[in-house]
């Protein structure tokens, strides 16, 4: 075997194993949101990943397969894994799957994940592993010892396809523009390995709507997106009332109105019964985790707020292309985890708004557990206030909206509160709503009234 042709193979089994693993990450990046990134969802799309890549190892080694032919079928596989890449990958598409799945009255985050993975994630992956295989069975051909090789060449392809898929492409250039690489990538292998007319169409064919789909004009002026980095996909869209919708990967995620200087109902509400109405005895501090829109205490210029976002060009983009105004000098904007900021800080604030469940679509689960809101609990101050706000059922009608109530109630069982927003008809099966849980850091009081003591006459004295 020549020099030339060994270190054409070995190259092809490295971007094969970078494409394969990139791809895989990048697909996780755009699910997320949609359908969260707990263990069972991960669980899922690395199964049928993995499985399907099994079988294209399996069959691969096919005697059937001749080696002479190896070239045009390892050239068309690569066309077939840039198709698949664009339909999985390309956030605006993968939006419409979900518009459509909701609409067919498919809500299962699990049921959606199968569906997506079986129909775009299964035919990628075999085929990565089948050109593995056929690879193999080239070097193998001319040397039987290249086994060590192979993997190995086809591991440090995987590796830095995590690591500067994850670390460099996505936070940086974006994932629109890494999706557009991939692809690239994958056509660019599908033309070395067979260079003919035919592979340059087909390839140009992909990567033509590949690139206007996932460019950075295309998207904002078709989708108005701002923003496509590793944690988000951020669009403002403007009514002709002057009302701004912030959207991240696809939904609402805040509302405001300069001209009108109204809010999302939930925001008003905070505002004018929580926030506005703050004593003016001294500056009170108030943390904002899920900063939002930072509509939040918009109006006061007064007391210390402190906004947490894992997502660092919110403010950015909320200044300039949603609120049209900079934000108050009272105001601070910190990109960290939320769990991660409260674990760390040591200070204690007065009123603290967590509303980092502001979607249906997706629960953050490691922000629904006892353990993270004992941690919140744990940083609100003596006769300060707890407000998180919340998409569920207002009359209990889900799993989600009751077993989250039972959490709640477990880390606070005193002196709280729950306020549902804007009208909902208990009596409908679909009563979701914006619903507010309520704490206040009060001494607690346990009694109740029986018939042999009721003494309520005394209790209601303000002491």
């Amino acid at each position: 075997m020549s020099r030339k042709l060994r270190i054409w193979l070995i190259f092809l089994i490295f971007l094969n194993g970078y494409v394969s693993l990139s791809f895989e990450l990048v697909v996780l990046r755009q699910l997320s949101f949609w359908v969260g990134s707990s263990a069972v969802i991960t669980s899922i799309i690395m199964g049928i990943f993995l499985g399907f890549m099994s079988l294209g190892y399996f069959l691969g080694s096919s005697e059937k397969i001749r080696t002479k032919n190896i070239r045009t079928i390892l050239s068309s596989s690569f066309i077939v894994i840039a198709l698949f890449a664009f339909l999985a990958s390309s956030f605006p598409l993968v939006a419409d799957y979900f518009v459509w799945l909701y609409n067919w009255g498919i809500t299962s985050s699990v049921l959606q994940t199968f569906i997506f993975s079986f129909l775009l994630l299964s035919v990628g992956p075999f085929l990565f592993g089948f050109n593995t295989t056929l690879l193999s069975r080239l070097l193998h051909k001319y040397n039987t010892n290249y086994t060590g090789n192979i993997m190995a060449w086809d591991t440090i392809g995987s590796v830095l396809g995590s690591l500067l898929t994850t670390l460099l492409l996505m936070p940086f250039v974006g994932v629109n523009h890494t999706v557009i690489l991939i692809i690239s990538l994958a056509s660019f292998a599908a033309i070395v390995t067979r260079p003919r007319w035919w592979v340059i169409l087909l390839c140009g064919i992909i990567l033509v709507p590949t690139v206007f789909v996932n460019s950075d004009y295309v998207q904002r002026k078709q989708f108005g997106i701002l923003v496509n980095n590793a944690n988000s996909t951020i669009s403002v869209t403007k009514h002709t009332d002057g009302t701004r919708i912030l959207y991240m990967n696809g939904l609402p995620m805040s509302v405001h109105n300069q001209r009108r200087n109204i809010n999302a109902e939930y925001i008003d509400y905070l505002n004018g019964l929580f926030i506005y109405t703050l004593p003016t005895d001294r500056v009170y501090k108030i943390l904002v985790l899920g900063a939002g829109g930072f509509t939040a205490g918009l109006e006061d210029a007064r007391n210390d707020y402190t906004f947490v976002d894992i997502e660092h060009t919110l403010q950015e983009i909320s200044e300039k292309y949603f609120l049209g105004k900079p934000l108050t000098p009272n105001k601070k904007f910190i990109v960290q985890d939320a769990s991660q900021y409260l674990k760390n800080t040591k200070e204690k604030y007065d009123l603290i708004l967590l509303d980092v469940y502001s979607n249906s679509f997706q629960v953050p689960e490691g922000f629904i557990t006892a353990e993270f809101m004992q941690r919140v609990k744990s940083r609100v101050a003596n006769d300060g206030i707890l407000i998180m706000n919340i998409i569920a059922s207002q009359s209990f009608r889900d799993d989600y909206s009751q077993v989250f109530d039972n959490t709640f109630h477990t880390v606070f069982p005193h002196n709280t509160q729950r306020q549902v927003i804007g009208w909902a008809n208990p009596w409908d099966t679909n009563d979701v709503v914006n619903v507010l849980y309520v704490w206040y850091n009060r001494e607690i009081n346990d009694r109740i009234y029986t018939i042999n003591k009721t003494p309520v006459i005394y209790d209601r004295y303000v002491k």
